[in-house]
């Protein structure tokens, strides 16, 4: 795995050792990023559930302000670290090992508002909703921000007609699909 493009081009990037983290592949990290280059420059990036932290680090060096990148698992922190000192981008992060729900919760008093948030939650298990559910209503997240989810492709959000967002793009890979949303 490495950085595809941006200041920290072609620089490896490690991965938790174990199961627990299901990194993006280049490939679909690539195309998620032709479709979010236009929104990166100078914003504030939210990396959910970061695994390796390899999405929060493409965004900075693809020209994101800084990045947040929140995850529960010790493995998962260290690893973010790593990559963050090889990359030199340290400068322009935070790491924060909480599980999401408590993280946004700790983001809210500090009165920060993400551009871009990216969630890569355990697949098939409802989690999306349930954040989507606290982020509707939270301060981090403004009406211009953009939330796009990974999850599987067997994932449904038919319940987002109920709530105060809006899909407004799906893109599918086989096994996987982002799912860019926004406020209505």
């Amino acid at each position: 795995m490495r950085v595809i493009a941006g200041k920290a081009k072609r620089l490896q990037l490690k991965t938790p050792k174990g199961l627990d983290t299901r990194p993006t592949s280049d490939r679909i990290k690539e195309t998620l990023f032709n479709m979010i280059n236009p929104y990166l420059n100078n914003t504030m990036f939210l990396d959910l559930f970061s695994g390796s932290g390899a999405i929060g680090i493409e965004a900075l060096s693809r020209g994101a302000k800084f990045a947040t990148f929140v995850d529960k698992d010790r493995n998962s922190i260290n690893c973010i670290k790593e990559n963050l000192i090889t990359t030199k981008l340290m400068d322009t992060a935070e790491i924060i090992n909480l599980d999401v729900v408590k993280a946004i919760n700790l983001l809210e008093s500090k009165e920060v508002i993400y551009d871009l948030v990216f969630m890569d939650p355990p697949y098939n298990m409802d989690i999306e909703k349930e954040i989507l559910v606290i982020l509707e209503n939270s301060n981090i997240i403004n009406n211009d921000s953009i939330i796009i989810i990974e999850s599987s492709i067997e994932t449904k959000f038919d319940y987002i007609d109920n709530m105060n967002f809006q899909i407004f793009k799906t893109k599918e890979y086989g096994s996987c699909k982002h799912t860019f949303i926004e406020f209505k």
